[in-house]
């Protein structure tokens, strides 16, 4: 955040501020939320793709403990990955965040998806052939992030205006790569490397893996050490527990990814 302007209709504030963060940035925010509040209006910050390595977000943090202690109009938002927001929050220096309201992002009924993407396109002037939304619908699982990326895809494949099954295929092809990218690279990223093992091991199955099969080819670890394994890939959204002793990915595409990639992280599906 650089600056701040106001419209005449709301007094015409306007402030500018440094571009690191530092003792100063609370000077100017309270100054700028002092001109706000006159107008009965407050500060919204939003952060996107919050990440606990971030440098910044540790002077974030002890500025929203004292905005909130001041009882001032400011309210902070941020969103992002499970693993992300897991590592945020258990911080040792970030302890503040943890009283912090927080929402996960559930699945979307597949048959919302599919109604949603043929209006989308309908009220932008395009059609999807049956076909093309049905399976453009299916290729999201429901994923938010997956239902914005299949989308824009099959629209920027489409030719004309109506988006036929050979517009959903290139379209679902080029989400998968970009969800590859942007999330599977990113969440994997932020485990370890026995974690990325684990899910390698779980990748060799066409459906819910049974623990003992992970165990085993994972070179026969024992039980309490998957357990652990097991237990931070769910706090970390990555996996989740469907029974007794079975678990599943949890982020669409994660099994076809990792057959791609295994070797990258740790393991390859031909080795175990």
């Amino acid at each position: 955040m650089t600056g701040v302007d106001l419209p005449a209709s709301l007094g015409g504030v306007s402030t500018a501020l440094t571009p690191e963060l530092s003792a100063g940035l609370r000077r100017k925010l309270n100054t700028l939320l002092d001109d706000l509040e006159n107008h009965d209006s407050g500060l919204l910050l939003t952060i996107d793709e919050v990440h606990v390595s971030l440098p910044d977000m540790r002077e974030i943090a002890a500025l929203a403990q004292h905005m909130v202690r001041e009882q001032r109009q400011f309210a902070l938002v941020m969103a992002g990955l499970p693993s992300a927001v897991s590592g945020l929050l258990s911080d040792d220096v970030l302890t503040f965040l943890r009283r912090a309201d927080k929402h996960v992002l559930g699945d979307v009924n597949v048959d919302e998806v599919h109604d949603a993407l043929v209006e989308t396109f309908e009220e932008n002037g395009r059609a999807l052939v049956p076909e093309a939304s049905e399976m453009a619908a299916q290729a999201t699982f429901g994923y938010p992030f997956l239902i914005q990326l299949v989308g824009y895809h099959v629209w920027r494949a489409t030719d004309g205006d109506v988006a036929d099954v050979a517009a959903a295929e290139a379209g679902i092809g080029a989400a998968r790569r970009r969800l590859g990218s942007l999330v599977h690279e990113t969440a994997l990223a932020d485990l370890s490397d026995l974690d990325r093992t684990f899910l390698v091991a779980m990748s060799v199955d066409d459906g819910p893996s049974q623990m003992a099969d992970v165990r085993r080819r994972m070179g026969d670890v024992s039980p309490q050490h998957a357990n652990t394994y097991r237990r931070r890939l769910m706090v970390a959204g990555m996996i989740q527990q469907v029974s007794h002793g079975k678990v599943a990915f949890a982020l669409p595409y994660l099994r076809d990814f990792l057959r791609e990639h295994g070797a990258a992280y740790g393991l390859g599906t031909d080795e175990l």
